[in-house]
């Protein structure tokens, strides 16, 4: 074994404690955690910033400067402005704050329940199981993206009610997912161990089925916040999502398509916040795949 794997498998540590040590070697996933971080930050001080350094709100209205270029010599028109005069830069900081509570709240519903429902159905199966198959096939069989737009339309969501509605409607999937990880682990020899022992269910499924499951679902939740990410956007951006003035990073793209011809620096900003932070997400669930996967680290 190489000194850095020997590292890396500290005899005596726990799962965590080598997975904290694998990370810190691993500079790429270090980085996206680091802008990722920074984004949420700067979203979290988005009215300090807008109050205090730009003196500008996300609201503020300035006709005379609209379709201001990006320039470096008055903060608020560092990103340019749209075409009503609105700082671009602050309007990306709470469209920040949206788009990453939309994403983050949703993927948090989502896995919850995928969680408790896998978890029990892979563990208890029989008619329980049965009967959340049955409503997985039934909603996995209606098209994802007509409805959410039937669900849009009809609701007209605000941020709360959009977090509630993807949360509700995206969890089949981590529910299949977490089913099929119990399901294999149910029949390994520390589990048919607790049985012996006299361990009731909710122990075993709590003490010794969650741990061997959390590492997969903590992966598992940084690709769901990119990808919940990614739908908001696209539904604000058809207009059925985050409605105006209330700013998120979808429906700035859908007013910088509009004026694309007169501010195509419009399209930029939202366009890498966009990308930026699906790209952070990605990398981070793929680092923490490595780290947290025991056969991973095994092979190395």
């Amino acid at each position: 074994m190489s000194d850095s794997a020997a590292a890396d498998r500290r005899p005596g540590a726990g799962l965590w404690n080598n997975a904290v040590a694998r990370l810190r070697r691993d500079r790429l996933t270090l980085s996206a955690i680091a802008v990722l971080v920074s984004m949420v930050l700067l979203a979290a001080a988005a009215d300090l910033l807008a109050n205090n350094f730009f003196h500008y709100g996300f609201t503020r209205q300035d006709l005379l400067n609209s379709y201001t270029k990006p320039t470096l010599s008055e903060p608020p028109f560092w990103l340019g402005s749209d075409n009503l005069g609105r700082s671009q830069i602050v309007r990306l900081l709470y469209g920040a704050r949206v788009s990453l509570s939309v994403g983050i709240g949703a993927a948090f519903i989502n896995l919850t329940i995928g969680l408790v429902l896998g978890l029990s159905a892979g563990y208890a199966r029989g008619r329980l199981d049965d009967v959340v198959q049955f409503v997985i096939s039934t909603l996995l069989s209606v098209p994802s993206i007509p409805l959410l737009l039937i669900v849009a339309i009809l609701f007209s969501p605000s941020p709360t009610a959009l977090v509630i509605i993807l949360g509700l409607l995206r969890w089949p999937n981590a529910t299949l997912f977490v089913r099929g990880q119990t399901l294999s682990l149910r029949e390994r020899e520390f589990v048919t161990a607790g049985r012996v022992a006299g361990a009731s269910n909710a122990r075993i499924v709590f003490h010794h089925l969650l741990p061997n499951v959390l590492p997969f679902i903590i992966v598992l939740t940084a690709v769901d916040v990119g990808s919940l990410i990614l739908v908001e956007s696209a539904l604000s951006y058809l207009g059925l999502g985050i409605a105006p003035p209330t700013p998120s990073w979808g429906n700035m793209l859908t007013t910088a398509e509009q004026d694309l011809s007169r501010g195509p620096w419009l399209v930029y900003a939202p366009g890498a916040a966009i990308f930026l932070t699906v790209l952070c997400l990605y990398l981070i669930g793929d680092g923490l795949r490595d780290a947290l996967d025991p056969r991973l680290s095994r092979a190395r």
